[in-house]
């Protein structure tokens, strides 16, 4: 592999790991509510909701009434963007005339904004109209993650405080979540990308000439194109912090509208897993002390690191089949080199890989190329982030909350090799703790697994695949894995816009977000009102080498677990045949 490609990995994990820890800290300080140098640009704006909503800020609540409001938040959140997108026709800033989209449609997308997954059945510039683009699918950007920010938040809040009944006020975390760490982000972004090429407008699609007109299959002369424009700036930034992924074009952040630049390109990867790396150290600062942060990143870090070797090696090597056949697969000065099929020239195979693995460790599940396209191996990288439950940085919120379950059953099977009561930063880690954990870890399993089965033996959900044998399975085994993971990337040779995986892909992302979320927010409410207790010479330390290995091993060995046999059927034989 070039320099040039080793440099670019280089600067991406740089980056990542420079901004996450002041980013961080200032997060702890907005969820402590303390002063922050946005205070005096946003607290009055701050207030003004809490009156408007009837809010009082200092009151807070059980685990029971803040999942009641996060749950009754998301069911009107959906309603309102599911009757949006069916009568987009009949309202305003919809200039090129769409039509409402057809009801399991758009039952299919309200639930995949809502729950962060944004899985896209549909081609955006032809599908949705720009109020619905802004109204609809951007303020579900923002109140999805900010929802999966203020769980997480209740959670540490949980883990933290002793002997207490509160876990916090949901309606103040989702406030500040979007108000001060949010928005400006998105408003910064939005503004590079325009700077880079990216539109911003609310114009009718530009129609140009094309330089050499070609002939249709029907023999008629296409001598002019058609441009989408429209709100896209303030669409991708947030579709990227926000750990969302959905693209404002069909073929998401490959189009050069969505992302024109290396510039554009790396800011974009680099804004995928920002916020779910400084959560790590929002949550050291929030139980005062900075080693358990460090201990969570470097885990995640270091599985990242792991995967991306892995598809960056691979997708460089080339695809196999056609070595036999002659075709120059090494890079030149000429060609980039190594497994081009579904990628950018501009980007390459290690840009490429980078942002397959950064968007399926994260919950985002935007793409710059066709997942579908990548060697098996290859392929199978981006699967098995997804299937490990989107831990490694994860979506925003829900990633740290993920981990933060898996270091429970760490600590947990640690006590048990040693024979005592296993502890976690101080607090017994007990029967209840680990029956919500296993509701957390086994609810996006079995969405998976599930899902795959049945869609594996209902002819018209057979119909849908393209391609035959092993790679059809992957497809299935990946659309239900990005759905029950809340993702929303896809193996794109899966036709999803039918009765059966509308409904179904619906389903996995209902049970796969919400079902942890609950369990989550249980063990919130079970640890904060427990005692610290001293630790002992048995005790695992959290915040060492040893805690670290052993959580990366139980995070490796639960994915291994539940999904080395479907793996197997799929891009492991694969890779075989192909070979």
């Amino acid at each position: 592999m070039p320099a040039g490609e080793l440099l670019q990995v280089a600067l991406f994990l740089g980056a990542l790991v420079l901004l996450s820890k002041p980013l961080g800290e200032f997060m702890a300080k907005v969820y402590q509510g303390e002063r922050t140098f946005l205070s005096p640009v946003f607290s009055s704006t701050e207030r003004l909701i809490y009156r408007l909503s009837d809010i009082e800020p200092t009151v807070e609540s059980g685990w029971k009434q803040y999942t009641g409001a996060a749950l009754l938040f998301n069911l009107v959140a959906f309603v309102t963007l599911l009757l949006l997108l069916m009568f987009q026709n009949l309202l305003p800033l919809n200039p090129q005339g769409l039509s409402g989209v057809h009801f399991w449609l758009a039952f299919n997308t309200a639930m995949s904004f809502t729950t962060n997954t944004n899985w896209q059945s549909y081609g955006g510039e032809t599908t949705i109209s720009y109020l619905s683009q802004m109204l609809g699918l951007g303020v579900h950007n923002f109140l999805s993650a900010a929802t999966g920010m203020a769980v997480v938040v209740a959670l540490i809040r949980g883990l933290a405080r002793k002997t207490s009944t509160t876990i916090g006020n949901f309606w103040v975390d989702l406030v500040r979540s979007t108000l001060y760490i949010l928005l400006p982000l998105s408003m910064v972004l939005a503004l590079v990308l325009i700077w880079q090429g990216v539109p911003q407008t609310f114009a009718r699609n530009e129609t140009t000439q094309l330089i050499e007109p070609y002939q249709a299959n029907d023999s008629t002369v296409i001598t002019e194109q058609s441009i989408a424009l429209g709100p896209v700036a303030s669409q991708i930034a947030i579709k990227q912090l926000g750990t969302n992924g959905g693209g404002y074009y069909n073929v998401n952040s490959s189009h050069p509208l969505e992302n024109p630049t290396p510039l554009s390109n790396f800011l974009q990867m680099l804004a995928i897993l920002i916020i779910s790396g400084g959560l790590c150290f929002t949550f050291g600062r929030m139980v005062h002390d900075q080693r358990q942060g460090w201990a969570i990143f470097l885990a995640m870090l270091i599985l990242l690191v792991g995967f991306l070797s892995v598809a960056v090696y691979q997708e460089n090597s080339g695809n196999r089949a056609l070595t036999p056949l002659g075709v120059d697969q090494k890079a030149t000065a000429g060609q980039p080199g190594g497994n081009m099929e579904g990628k950018e020239v501009r980007f390459g195979p290690t840009n490429s890989a980078i942002w397959a693995t950064a968007t399926t460790a994260a919950s985002n599940g935007s793409v710059n190329s066709m997942h579908d396209s990548y060697t098996p191996l290859g392929g199978l990288v981006p699967m098995v982030l997804m299937q490990l439950g989107e831990v490694v940085y994860g979506g925003v919120g829900s990633g740290l909350y993920g981990m933060l379950i898996f270091a429970m059953v760490a600590v947990f099977i640690a006590g048990l090799m040693v024979g005592r009561t296993p502890e976690y930063l101080g607090k017994k880690i007990e029967a209840r703790e680990m029956k919500m954990a296993s509701l957390v870890l086994l609810a996006p399993i079995a969405c998976v697994l599930i899902g795959t089965a049945l869609a594996c033996v209902i002819p018209a959900a057979r119909a849908s695949v393209a391609n035959p044998g092993a790679h059809g399975f992957s497809e299935i085994l990946y659309a239900f894995s990005s759905a029950g993971n809340n993702n929303g990337s896809a193996f794109a040779g899966l036709s999803a816009d039918t009765m059966f995986y509308n409904p179904a892909l619906a389903l996995a992302m209902l049970l796969g977000r919400f079902l942890p979320m609950i369990g989550v927010l249980a063990v919130a409410g079970s640890m904060v009102a427990k005692k610290s207790v001293t630790p002992g010479p048995g005790t695992l330390p959290t915040h060492g080498a040893l805690f670290i290995a052993t959580l990366i091993a139980v995070v490796l060995i639960v994915g291994a677990l539940s999904f080395f046999p479907a793996l197997a059927l799929g891009p492991i034989v694969e890779h075989l045949m192909v070979g």
